[in-house]
């Protein structure tokens, strides 16, 4: 496969991925902000600095007002990590690599980028909020589906797997770091109500809270929390799953070329340290260290992917 190819593949579906990631996010702010009436403007200065925004939402506005932040993160033109901004180019890679998806997965794309328009052509009202944000969701999930429905298991289905999970753990990692380093104003806070609220809510952002009932009905302590997004196996956007899918796929793809590149021992280490830890020992270590360092490892592994399979050559 052409790089150019595979980069479009694997941005396609790394910027639906991240616009779902931002309803997302609007929707834990909003429910966080109304737990902590007092002050909402710092909880979406946290929405902010969680989808990487912060500096450029900085630049254009001087409040962290609700109706600023949510057009900023689902509309705005100068944001190109908006929805909009994502769903649009998702597209435009789309339509690059057109003959290396269905027919199906095209449509769904196209009729989800339509939808969206239309529905963010002007700045959502708060009454509207909880139903747009659905939609996105709603609309990413479409392709998804779509896509695992109708595509072959080769190299173009894995280079759209390594897009999703990159971005599903660069997502998760943040909201676990922001929820110690921003969300809480006092060390205080640290295992009270207002503590295991905001803890309850971060499940919901990244829809864990259902998967994570089941399997522990009456403890949601932090710990437990932690554990279940960073090192369970069996949740779909935990640390642990994302990176054992990028590890999986890029098997995939080393089998399929009849060769290992740089980027598959960058996987196999940041495997090697998420089987060595417990989640005592990344509390012993410090969760905002280890989180730190997976994020950056993600990047890493992101970059080298470009490099090896020459996503711009």
């Amino acid at each position: 496969m052409l790089g150019k190819t595979a980069g479009g593949l694997y941005w396609m579906f790394r910027l639906l991925e991240r616009s779902e990631n931002t309803a997302r996010l609007i929707e834990a702010g909003f429910r966080i902000a109304l737990t902590r009436s007092t002050d909402p403007a710092s909880e979406w200065k946290s929405v902010l600095t969680t989808a990487g925004v912060r500096a450029g939402y900085d630049a254009k506005y001087d409040s962290y007002s609700a109706a600023y932040v949510v057009d900023y993160l689902l509309r705005d033109a100068d944001n190109q990590s908006s929805v909009m901004a994502c769903i649009e180019n998702a597209r435009m890679n789309a339509r690059m690599v057109r003959t290396a998806l269905t027919t199906e997965v095209w449509e769904a794309v196209n009729e989800s980028w339509m939808t969206l328009c239309e529905v963010l052509k002007e700045p959502v009202k708060d009454t509207e909020l909880p139903a747009v944000l659905g939609e996105i969701r709603r609309r990413t999930a479409l392709v998804r589906g779509v896509m695992h429905g109708t595509m072959l298991r080769n190299d173009v289905f894995d280079f759209t797997q390594i897009g999703i999970a990159l971005e599903r753990a660069d997502n998760t990692a943040r909201i676990i770091d922001v929820k110690y380093f921003t969300l809480l104003p006092t060390a205080s806070y640290v295992g009270s109500t207002l503590d295991n609220v905001q803890w309850e809510t971060i499940l919901r952002s990244v829809s864990a809270h259902r998967s994570f009932r089941w399997l522990h009905t009456d403890d949601m302590s932090p710990d437990k929390i932690a554990e279940f997004l960073i090192l369970d196996s069996r949740f779909p956007r935990s640390l642990s799953f994302c990176s054992r899918t990028i590890e999986q796929s890029m098997e995939f793809l080393a089998k399929d070329y009849g060769k290992t590149l740089p980027c598959h021992g960058l996987i196999e280490q940041q495997r090697d340290k998420m089987r060595n830890h417990t989640i005592q020992t990344i509390f012993e270590d410090g969760l905002h260290t280890f989180i730190t360092e997976f994020i950056h490892d993600t990047k890493v592994i992101g970059r080298q992917i470009e490099q090896d399979y020459r996503f711009t050559g």
